[in-house]
């Protein structure tokens, strides 16, 4: 890898976020019939830590996996803290085998309950038997160097969490390679300009997502730094995030459910923005179901987004980059070089117009007719 990547890689295992098994056993429980006879890769995951290898292990036989791929950084900041190659099989100095990146693959995880499922056993009991792999990787373990890339292309669906700072590298790779995928990510993911359009195009869309949109994880000691008031607990060592959200271009149910409408559009309840044709609708519960053009919603619209009722048009930078402004906009703002949305009201501060947060400009595929009278 060049030195951009390794200086990124570095900053990955500062951006090191463990994900709760919980959370993961409440969105993944959507997903069961995607991963019948499916290979499943975590590639930003040490095996003896990570939450997304128990749940595939623990699930292995009864979700009918037919093989799973983990793979972690090297200097990982609890990469072999619980065991090391070592301690597996010994013959060898401990030295060399300290913050080391693994490869595991499972095949073959024995049923001993009958259910389907297996205890929380340890992880080290995989890989004791023989019939099951972990090795060192060649190299650190960054799921771009070509023995990770080899690996995502022998998968058929990729499931974990990887380092925010890296989320649009991560993303690109797996379209680059043609990948099902369900991960967590920031919310604001979704205003990135790599990312986006893959919203538009019904190539990615968000999960069931966290509880009241609450995501706690679980964070390295080493990695501790200056959180704002109440993010981080050093009692459990959480970090609590209230804008993450799983991410997928797996098909699930939640995704195919219509949004019920009760507004009706009125001329003086949605004023149109003054530098695009478009109405303001400042809360998703507030779209009518009677307007036939284009709508500005928020971007937690994107939650309950479905494809069969609704048409993504655009984001207010992407439909406003080559719109003309008229020179009266020009003169009192200057906002030909802002990629905002205006509405005609005084915001309060002697400005004639209030410029909007981002928004999505949406239309609906099948808007009821406008009563009449």
């Amino acid at each position: 890898m060049g030195n951009d990547n390794l200086n990124s890689a570095k900053t990955a295992r500062k951006d090191e976020f463990y994900t709760q098994l919980s959370d993961i056993e409440k969105e993944l429980r959507h997903y069961r019939k995607h991963f019948e006879g499916k290979t499943v890769l975590c590639n930003c995951d040490d095996p003896f830590e990570s939450a997304f290898f128990k749940y595939f292990v623990l699930n292995f036989n009864r979700l009918g996996l037919k093989k799973l791929i983990a793979t972690c950084y090297s200097g990982s900041s609890i990469a072999n803290k619980q065991l090391t190659l070592f301690d597996l099989f010994g013959g060898g100095e401990r030295e060399k085998t300290t913050n080391k990146p693994y490869k595991a693959i499972v095949t073959t995880v024995y049923d001993k309950t009958g259910d389907g499922s297996v205890d929380m056993l340890d992880v080290a009991e995989l890989f004791k038997s023989g019939e099951n792999e972990l090795t060192e990787l060649k190299g650190n373990g960054d799921f771009r160097s070509p023995e990770c890339v080899e690996l995502l292309d022998e998968a058929d669906i990729v499931a974990t969490n990887p380092p925010f700072s890296l989320f649009r590298e991560f993303v690109a790779l797996l379209v680059q390679r043609q990948k099902n995928f369900v991960i967590i990510g920031s919310l604001n993911a979704i205003k990135y300009k790599e990312i986006f359009p893959l919203f538009m195009k019904n190539e990615m869309w968000l999960g069931y997502g966290f509880t009241r949109g609450d995501a706690y994880f679980h964070i390295p000691v080493k990695n501790v730094r200056e959180f704002a008031n109440g993010v981080y607990n050093p009692e459990n060592g959480l970090v609590h995030f209230r804008n993450c959200a799983w991410f997928t271009n797996l098909d699930i149910s939640r995704r195919h459910e219509e949004m019920i409408l009760v507004k009706r559009y009125e001329p003086a309840v949605y004023p149109k923005y003054v530098n695009y044709d478009a109405i303001e609708v400042p809360k998703i519960a507030d779209i009518p179901c009677d307007y036939a053009g284009l709508m500005g919603v928020p971007i937690t619209f994107m939650d309950r987004y479905n494809p069969d009722q609704f048409e993504i048009v655009g984001m207010n930078w992407t439909v406003l980059a080559d719109a003309e402004l008229s020179d009266d906009i020009r003169e009192h703002h200057n906002v030909a070089r802002r990629l905002n949305f205006y509405l005609p009201i005084p915001d309060g501060h002697g400005n004639d117009y209030s410029r909007m947060y981002d928004r999505i400009v949406i239309r609906n595929r099948n808007p009821e007719a406008p009563k009449e009278g």
